[in-house]
């Protein structure tokens, strides 16, 4: 059973914070404010922290809930299985409290009142819910790296039939042999092999680079590659989800859901931290019994509950997933594709890094960092001819000089009578 989506757990994490506020609020008061129960008294507090509470261990805690009993009915441990015994049992034996509050003895009490968690249970209920919907929202931005390279290829494509004529047709009819046009300005569609004489390529989505590369009949091209001059025709050899950009993304998706080293050994050390506090609580609930005396049995309960809520391991089970599928979609982002979660574990720990005398590490998108007018002319001056004899053109120099001017609001005219040598 996987976690929900985050719009069906947004609304519980509202409900809870708004229920949960006040039953802190009930529940602190007297630590800050002497006079508190002037105004509240204990048992009408009590009350209506089980009011308050109820909803939020009940319906905002649903998913865990249901995590918990698979759990138990699987016997897979996990971060649920904890949170949920601890908070459950902070909700259950304040609620004995609050119902038997009249039948218990006075040395039950503090001059705060009875021992009751309710806002244990809600606010655990509370962090473990919007840990999860951090969680769901860093998976969002991977899922939103992935459609934006999804994105690069065409949906449709210009294939030349038996007859030499071209017709458009989806992505998804093409076939291994058949013969596509690429215009310029357009986006390869499947991978293949040139049958032009030469085309240039920008290829900057898989290497990086810049530039354009230049490809001669028989050279291999890539799907998601962009056709920058004239248009060529080639062959089609994979498509699909055999292409190279369909691998890429694969990559990213295996990525996200690998499991690293240190989220393996949080899985192993609930599997056995899990049933060790259990046992410790029985443990600490029958030392109190047998040895405390008179008020034995009444303590063991209470440190026993003690112990279950103090080890919920909120944390264990969140940080290392919201930290894992953020730094990869984050990655896929600024165009750094992960192998796998181990991998990102593994740089935090390098202190040097290799790279060929090839290897590219820009954006892949040149940008104007200088300019150098002659006498008399001024730097908008020679931007705004530069960018108006390449404003229709698509290489990547142009685009950027293009950029470059609208970047500083200078108007770009139509050029006349251009010719270049």
């Amino acid at each position: 059973m996987g976690l929900p989506h985050e719009r069906y757990l947004r609304p519980r994490l509202y409900v809870a914070i708004a229920l949960t506020l006040p039953v802190l609020a009930l529940s602190m008061g007297p630590m800050v404010w002497s006079e508190f129960h002037a105004y509240i008294q204990v048992r009408t507090s009590a009350w209506w922290q089980l009011a308050l509470t109820t909803p939020v261990f009940f319906w905002c805690g649903a998913p865990f809930i249901r995590r918990w009993w698979k759990s138990i009915v699987t016997r897979d441990t996990n971060m649920f299985t904890l949170t949920v015994t601890g908070t459950g049992a902070a909700y259950f034996f304040s609620l004995g409290t609050t119902v038997l509050w009249s039948h218990l003895p006075a040395r039950y009490f503090s001059h705060h009142g009875g021992p009751i968690y309710f806002e244990g249970a809600a606010f655990i209920t509370t962090i473990v819910l919007l840990g999860q919907i951090i969680e769901q929202r860093a998976h969002a931005r991977t899922d939103e790296a992935i459609r934006g390279l999804m994105k690069l290829t065409p949906r449709t494509a210009h294939r030349i039939n038996a007859n030499g004529q071209e017709e458009d047709v989806p992505v998804e009819q093409i076939q291994p042999g058949d013969t596509l046009r690429v215009r310029p300005g357009e986006n390869l569609p499947v991978d293949g092999v040139l049958l032009n004489a030469s085309a240039e390529i920008d290829e900057s989505m898989l290497t990086g680079e810049p530039l354009p590369v230049t490809k001669r009949a028989g050279d291999k091209v890539s799907a998601g590659t962009l056709n920058t001059t004239g248009s060529f025709s080639y062959r089609a050899e994979r498509i699909g989800a055999d292409t190279l950009l369909a691998q890429i993304v694969r990559l990213v998706e295996e990525a996200t859901d690998s499991e690293a080293p240190i989220a393996r050994l949080a899985d192993r050390v609930s599997a056995w931290f899990v049933p060790a506090v259990l046992v410790i609580a029985i443990v600490t609930f029958l030392t109190w019994g047998l040895m405390g005396g008179e008020r034995g049995w009444l303590f063991g309960l209470l440190n026993a509950v003690a112990v279950l809520i103090i080890a919920c391991p909120c944390a264990l089970g969140l940080a290392t997933p919201v930290s894992l599928v953020t730094g990869i979609g984050r990655g896929a982002q600024a165009g750094v594709l992960v192998k796998n979660a181990a991998a990102l574990e593994a740089l935090a720990g390098i202190d040097t890094l290799l790279i060929d005398k090839t290897g590219t590490l820009t954006a892949g998108r040149p940008e104007v960092v200088g300019l150098h007018p002659d006498k008399g002319v001024t730097d908008e001056e020679l931007l705004q001819a530069a960018a108006a004899v390449e404003a229709d053109s698509e290489h990547p120099l142009a685009r950027a000089i293009v950029q470059a001017a609208r970047d500083r609001s200078i108007e770009v005219p139509s050029a006349h009578d251009f010719k270049a040598e």
